[in-house]
């Protein structure tokens, strides 16, 4: 009898819900009549509504913990017992320890305009994808994480040690957990992939040391590097035990981790504001089978460049390379249609972008030899884009995303060093 009326419950909310839907555009404001629909707008409030719907209530049971909602000052003789409290009221099988060391970093992420509201914000978009990862391979959630003191959820995101992505993984690494790195593709910066390949290192690596806290130091450092800092502490097991063996950087990683972890779960308490991503909440995927230049569709559907590359960070001269096999692109779920509507367009403008990586029909030879100098030399004043610098850019980070050098970009601008500031716009050639 209960499932009976559980049943027809359920039957008469989706026929409620059902009859407004079909009038629905956006979070609930009716405004299209039933012969008009359109059904990527629908999913998109949808998928938008949820999304945002899933983290309030994360947020509301999770993370906003009433403790104290003013963050105590620098000063404050209770900071440190308050810090120590507040860790071990987080549920979790890694371990959280509270020390000198921990607390600089808990500082860090908690400071007036750091990088976590911002980080509070990417989250939205990248944790669902982490999470589902992290849950397919039985690890921990609070490795979520990770990638924050990685990269702060910048998928693009190079170490000097050429660790690339959101969870910085080296070409080696990434390759050998089945991850393309090519001229064209990079999937250490694909949200998805580099994720999936992630998780599994990280259970190869509790596979051989069976303490979180050491995965975390191999993950950083690699495992060479914990096994000889295992040996010079005494064959000791425990980070802790070793950390003033292990290199500089890892020395910090751990400490970090959990400044990181508590910044996050504690947001609240210490009054930060999340600041709102520049790419959409709800986003779809459709496969391309033929070689296609990011161009060619943002010039055809409303749809920016900048959030095309947002969405899309493992193409990195902006390139889909489906020639042998298919590729996916990363779309706003309300212009999935758009595109299926415009495909033929789309794809018919690869005269227009792809003219170095394709034989055309009355493709001159004076034009392919153009276009053969301008490649080699990397500094033709043909195909001029306009880059708005941003808050955290270098010219280093620029060039890598064009395929340039910076010694070109200086050229181009007419730039006496490497300094540029945020809203500065630059000419690059290709």
């Amino acid at each position: 009898m209960r499932k009976l009326l559980l049943i027809v419950l359920i039957l008469s909310c989706f026929t409620a819900s059902h009859a407004q839907l079909a009038s629905v555009t956006n979070y609930g404001t009716l405004k299209v009549a039933p012969q008009s629909i359109d059904y990527s707008e629908l999913l998109n409030a949808m998928q938008a509504s949820n999304a945002q719907n899933a983290y309030e209530r994360f947020k509301n049971e999770f993370v906003e913990i009433e403790d104290n909602p003013l963050a105590p000052t620098v000063n404050d003789p209770q900071k440190d017992a308050m810090y120590s409290k507040r860790l071990k009221m987080m549920a979790t099988e890694i371990q959280l320890p509270y020390n000198n060391i921990v607390r600089r970093y808990i500082d860090l992420y908690t400071r007036d305009g750091g990088t976590m509201e911002w980080i509070l914000g990417a989250a939205r978009y990248y944790f669902p994808i982490f999470e589902e990862a992290l849950y397919r391979y039985g690890l921990p959630m609070e490795f979520k994480i990770l990638p924050v003191i990685e990269s702060a959820l910048v998928p693009y995101a190079k170490s000097s040690a050429s660790a690339v992505g959101l969870w910085q993984m080296m070409i080696l690494t990434g390759k050998y957990y089945g991850l393309e790195v090519t001229s064209f593709v990079d999937d250490r910066c694909d949200p998805v992939k580099s994720s999936d390949a992630a998780c599994r290192y990280l259970r190869d690596l509790y596979r051989i040391y069976g303490d979180w806290t050491l995965v975390l130091a191999a993950y950083n450092c690699g495992p060479g590097n914990v096994n000889k800092a295992i040996k010079r502490a005494g064959q000791v097991r425990n980070y802790w035990d070793i950390w003033e063996y292990l290199p500089r950087e890892t020395r910090s990683y751990v400490p970090a981790f959990i400044g990181a972890t508590y910044g996050y779960t504690f947001q609240k308490a210490h009054n930060m504001t999340i600041r709102t991503p520049s790419y959409p909440m709800a986003v779809d995927t459709v496969m391309v089978n033929k070689m296609m230049h990011l161009e060619q569709v943002s010039s055809t559907i409303s749809v920016s460049l900048d959030v095309l590359r947002s969405l899309n960070p493992q193409y990195r001269i902006d390139i889909i390379p489906a020639i042998e096999h298919e590729y996916p692109l990363i779309l706003p779920t309300a212009s999935v249609g758009k595109f299926i509507d415009a495909e033929m367009q789309i794809y018919s403008k690869d005269t227009v972008y792809l003219k170095k990586y394709l034989e055309v029909k009355n493709f001159s030879t004076a034009t392919a030899q153009a276009v053969a100098s301008s490649s080699s030399s990397g500094s033709s004043r043909s195909g001029a884009t306009t880059y708005k610098v941003k808050n955290g850019d270098v010219l280093g980070k620029i060039a890598d995303r064009y395929n340039v050098r910076v010694s070109d970009i200086q050229k181009w601008n007419k730039l006496k060093g490497t300094m540029i500031r945020p809203g500065q716009s630059l000419k690059i050639y290709r």
